[in-house]
């Protein structure tokens, strides 16, 4: 669960610093959000999700390269600090990767990868920062429900098109990456199945 810390003040950088490793901290309109660290579903489609595009966009195998993929970015954006999942800047906006604690360059892409605990904040407040930051694509992946959403910032600056959405084992072609092919089921952990009830004797 993604919880707010209130206070009598506004959040400040300090108050991440001052977290455990063993959580994720990040400041959201002046207020404190704390997040476990993902469970099993959620940071395997982010490993693979990362693989697929960073191999491809990043290393320039089997795809294009161009582009910097980089894995729970700290994102440090105007009064707002952010961690998306995955997010990736074009190396024509980032030739060289830069040596910082943290990034105060938006990227031109994020992903958030979804659980119950996370999804409201991930949906809304965190995607209306991005919209604001002028971030050119967020994708939203559920790997409970099997989804991908794919969104572009509207031409307006403020909100966000949806362009596609897909599920359970489809495999696509999303923007910005839609030179290559993902294959969705790749991404799913396959749901635990109960194991059947002893035979009793009768």
């Amino acid at each position: 669960m993604s919880t707010p810390i209130r206070s009598q003040r506004a959040a400040r950088y300090e108050d991440i610093l001052a977290l455990p490793d063993h959580v994720v901290g990040e400041i959201v309109d002046g207020e404190l959000y704390v997040s476990p660290r993902p469970a099993s579903p959620h940071a395997v489609a982010a490993s693979i999700l990362g693989m697929d595009v960073g191999g491809a966009y990043q290393r320039g195998r089997g795809g294009p390269g161009g582009w910097w993929i980089v894995f729970e970015p700290e994102l440090h954006l105007g009064r707002d600090v952010l961690v998306p999942d995955l997010a990736g800047w074009r190396k024509s906006r980032m030739p060289e990767m830069l040596s910082v604690p943290y990034f105060t360059m938006p990227p031109d892409w994020v992903s958030e990868i979804l659980s119950p605990g996370t999804a409201s904040l991930d949906r809304v407040r965190k995607m209306r920062v991005y919209a604001r930051e002028g971030i050119g694509h967020a994708w939203l992946v559920d790997p409970l429900v099997r989804t991908l959403e794919v969104f572009r910032l509207h031409p307006d600056g403020g909100s966000w098109l949806l362009v596609s959405a897909h599920s359970a084992e489809e495999v696509v072609r999303a923007e910005p990456f839609d030179g290559i092919e993902l294959r969705l089921a790749d991404l799913w952990i396959a749901p635990a199945v109960a194991e059947p009830p002893l035979a009793t004797g009768g």
